[in-house]
Formats: structure tokens, C-alpha cells, sequence
């Protein structure tokens, strides 16, 4: 049993020890450990307040990237829209205008056709007066190739006309 229980001096000259070592850490370490800690809890809590800080920023630009991304397709979708109503006014304009020249083909052509038949018509006419002509002469010179015909025509012709 006396290996357990220690010796009267031991245990005060230990207790001392401890009492002048718990003083002097007091005096000279406890504030730089102290002041270590404090120091370390205060980076810890500012590389928190940053952490939280910088997601909520995150958060905040991913929003507004969000909304920056809805703005440029609705302006995608818009340019897009107007794209293809200028086309669709273009593709009108286009058909428009073809149809007006189209018209305007059509109508110079008629006119063009009228008037070569009219050209032709009157040509026709000539010629067929013409051909009237050299028909009659023909005939008439056929019905008076002899004298006697002759005559009797002059004479009558003559009587026609001492009638009027």
C-alpha cells in the first residue's frame, strides 16, 4: 500500500510545482493562447459571414444571369418574330408587284393583239378589195373583149344616165 498512496512531502512539493506552473502559464501563455483562439475564432467567423455572404452574391448573379438569359431570348424570339414579318411583307410586296406587272404584261399584250388585228383586218380588207377589183377587171374585160360588147354596154351605161 505505499507504493499507492504517495509520501506527505511529495504530494506538497507536486502541488507547488502545479501552482507556481499554473502560474506562470497564466501569466506569460494563457493570453497568447487566448488571444490565438480568439484570433482563430475570429477568421473562422469572418470566412463564414464571407462564405454566406459570396452565396448570396452567387445567388444574386445567377438570378439576374437568369433573367439577363430571358431578356436576350425574348429579344431573340422578338428579332425572329420581326424577321419574319418583314420577309412575309417582302414575299407580299414581291407577289404584289408581280401581279400588278403581270397585269400590265397582259394588258400591253391585248392591246398589242387588238391592234395587229386591226392592222391585220385593214390589210386584209385592202387586200380583198384590191382582189375585188382585179377580179371585177378581169371579168370585165372578159365580158368586153369584142366590140359588140363593148358597145352595147357604152350604150347603156349612156341610157342610164340620160335616165338620171
Amino acid at each position: 500500500m505505499d507504493l499507492i498512496l504517495p509520501d506527505l512531502g511529495l504530494l506538497f512539493w507536486t502541488g507547488i510545482v502545479f501552482c507556481l506552473l499554473l502560474f506562470l502559464l497564466a501569466k506569460f501563455a494563457w493570453k497568447p493562447i487566448l488571444n490565438a483562439v480568439n484570433a482563430r475564432e475570429q477568421k473562422i467567423s469572418e470566412a463564414l459571414e464571407l462564405a454566406v455572404k459570396t452565396q448570396a452574391e452567387m445567388k444574386a448573379l445567377k438570378a439576374e444571369n437568369d433573367l439577363i438569359l430571358k431578356e436576350a431570348r425574348a429579344e431573340r424570339d422578338n428579332i425572329l418574330k420581326e424577321a419574319k414579318e418583314a420577309a412575309n411583307n417582302m414575299i407580299e410586296d414581291a407577289k404584289t408587284k408581280s401581279k400588278v406587272e403581270a397585269q400590265r404584261i397582259v394588258e400591253a399584250a391585248r392591246l398589242n393583239i387588238n391592234s395587229e388585228k386591226a392592222a391585220a383586218i385593214a390589210e386584209i380588207k385592202t387586200h380583198v378589195a384590191t382582189l375585188a377589183v382585179e377580179i371585177a377587171e378581169k371579168v370585165v374585160r372578159g365580158e368586153l373583149a369584142s366590140d359588140e360588147k363593148q358597145k352595147a354596154l357604152a350604150e347603156k351605161l349612156a341610157g342610164d344616165i340620160q335616165m338620171n
